[in-house]
């Protein structure tokens, strides 16, 4: 059975998960040969950070479209790793220590942009834009209630 075949058998959800696990997989490997205390799902909070200067977390959760529970968990483990502070009265700040790191990875983050455009142009369809579409459509109409509606009409 042809490689295509054998993932186009998957449930959505593993097939998504599959993908995630692949691109995260590979950064982190990245991150790892470099020796840097980064992970992948770090990045959209970094990015905020560095717009804002400091968020609380529910702003932080908002911006980056997680649980507040999975943004503190994901701040415990930054601030475990020195690249957060929290400030009392202005909320989290990445540290002198997360901005230097912040700059080491420009380059690492330019690379990864570029390989996403690569892998983009390489598929019938741009990734990205598969993507937000289908969150456009399921903000529209979310899933369980596609799978509520199905379940009713058998």
């Amino acid at each position: 059975m042809d490689e295509h075949r054998r993932f186009d058998q998957k449930g959505l959800g593993t097939r998504l998960r599959l993908l995630l696990a692949a691109l995260d997989g590979d950064l982190q490997q990245v991150y790892d040969a470099m020796g840097e205390p980064f992970r992948p799902r770090f990045y959209p909070v970094v990015q905020q950070l560095r717009a804002l200067g400091s968020s609380t977390v529910g702003e932080l959760a908002v911006l980056t479209g997680v649980s507040q529970p999975a943004m503190t968990q994901t701040l415990g483990e930054m601030r475990g790793r020195g690249l957060v502070a929290s400030e009392k009265g202005r909320g989290v700040r990445l540290t002198a220590e997360g901005e230097a790191l912040c700059l080491r990875l420009e380059p690492v983050w330019r690379a990864v942009e570029a390989a996403a455009a690569e892998l983009d142009h390489e598929l019938p369809q741009p990734l990205g834009a598969t993507i937000a579409a289908a969150l456009a459509r399921l903000a529209d109409r979310p899933f369980g209630e596609r799978i509520r509606s199905a379940m009713a009409s058998r």
